[in-house]
């Protein structure tokens, strides 16, 4: 049971947790919809979270994350062409020659 709850729980957090920054972010870039939230939204000394990130006063954790690549060379096969000389005349059966077309006058 707990590890069902766990299961569906994390993602059912993201999506609060996308939703709530959305909201702020819509609330932010909408001054009405701020002031439907808070009607004290248009005073000078109103601190929501709405103005911190309006005004870009939240911090984020930053993580750096080293990425480790390992070194594959790959070199193509080199491509080796010949060619054979094989006159056309040798692939006709014997006792035939090339098609001859003559032209009316």
């Amino acid at each position: 049971m707990r590890h069902r709850l766990v299961q569906s729980g994390k993602p059912a957090l993201a999506v609060l947790l996308v939703a709530v920054v959305l909201l702020l972010d819509a609330m932010a870039a909408c001054p009405a919809l701020h002031e439907w939230i808070h009607k004290d939204a248009e005073k000078a000394g109103h601190e929501c979270a709405v103005t911190m990130f309006a005004h870009g006063k939240v911090d984020s954790a930053t993580v750096e994350v080293a990425v480790f690549l390992s070194a594959v060379v790959i070199e193509p096969a080199p491509r080796i062409e010949f060619s054979v000389f094989s006159p056309a005349i040798e692939n006709l059966p014997p006792g035939r020659a090339p098609p001859y077309f003559c032209s009316v006058s």
